[in-house]
């Protein structure tokens, strides 16, 4: 009997992950509601709402209170993710919501806490009031012991995995499932075959820009098609004068690059200003020279061929 209360215990426990995401799903619905009551007050004077703004939002964050922590016993965060808080004071093991002092309490700590420091912010930063320097030097001494505190209460949660924050510790609001979760069994192989994937991609898109593809074309093109021998003089370059070693196409104010064939200005231009080391994609000779085409052969001949 006694080991299943305690396994019924067990299964009640809170993941860490679980209580922190509660938290920020918390605060990105502050967030959603605070953006939309500022909406509302874009044709008002502008100003306006900066003077009441703390007041406005203890207002709202107790309308939330009112209508979570204190009448379902959880925050909508908690609500989302299955979780409820629990009264960690009660003796039994049976579940027991938390009392109705507990949530007042919880409330004058997060709503009242918020609204007494934004407040307090302001009042100090007020130059008529500058003469309150003792005042404001015991609040910082308390807002830093405050700190001290919500660090070493999280350490402590990471430890044990119990009390997110310290306004649940000090009250005893501890969260719970709502109800018992079963076991489950989770396969990993579909995410890290998806996690392998995506790694192999990210290296292909970074490693993809570093290649020169124009240099590795005309070395396989010169591995893969035997060379014929290079004549030499005016019939090399009439023969090879017809077309852009290139482009294909006639050539355009024809260049040659120390070798036999001929490459139109811009072709050539581009592809050496792209790559310092370029070759001619026939015989892989390395650029030398961009130079115009001498010969003695004039472009009727050439035609004439």
């Amino acid at each position: 009997m006694a080991s299943r209360e305690e396994k019924a215990k067990s299964t009640q426990r809170v993941l860490r992950i679980s209580q922190l995401d509660a938290l920020e799903l918390n605060k990105a619905l502050e967030q959603l509601v605070w953006a939309q009551v500022t909406q509302c007050f874009h044709g008002f004077q502008p100003g306006l709402l900066t003077r009441f703004e703390p007041e406005l939002k203890a207002l709202l964050w107790l309308f939330l209170w009112r209508f979570t922590v204190y009448s379902k016993n959880a925050t909508v965060g908690q609500s989302v993710l299955n979780i409820q808080y629990r009264n960690d004071f009660a003796t039994t093991l049976r579940y027991q919501p938390p009392s109705r002092n507990q949530k007042l309490w919880y409330a004058v700590c997060t709503i009242g806490g918020k609204w007494l420091e934004e407040r307090c912010y302001d009042l100090f930063r007020n130059h008529h009031l500058a003469s309150f320097g003792k005042a404001k030097q015991c609040l910082n001494s308390v807002v830093g012991l405050l700190q001290l505190g919500r660090l070493l209460n999280f350490l402590i949660f990471l430890q044990s995995g119990k009390f997110a924050r310290l306004t649940e510790r000090l009250l005893g609001m501890r969260s719970v499932f709502c109800k018992p979760q079963s076991m489950r069994e989770v396969s990993f192989e579909y995410i890290n075959r998806e996690l392998l994937w995506h790694g192999f991609a990210e290296f292909l898109i970074f490693l993809l820009p570093l290649v020169n593809v124009h240099k590795l074309k005309a070395r396989l093109s010169s591995w893969c098609i035997p060379l014929a021998g290079a004549p030499n003089g005016d019939s090399a370059l009439a023969s090879c004068g017809k077309q852009c070693s290139l482009c294909g196409e006639w050539p355009t104010m024809p260049h040659t690059i120390g070798c036999e064939h001929i490459f139109c200005y811009y072709c050539v231009k581009s592809s050496f200003l792209f790559d310092v080391y370029f070759t001619c994609p026939k015989c892989g000779a390395e650029v030398q020279s961009v130079q115009p085409l001498k010969s003695g052969i004039e472009v009727s001949e050439v035609n004439a061929l």
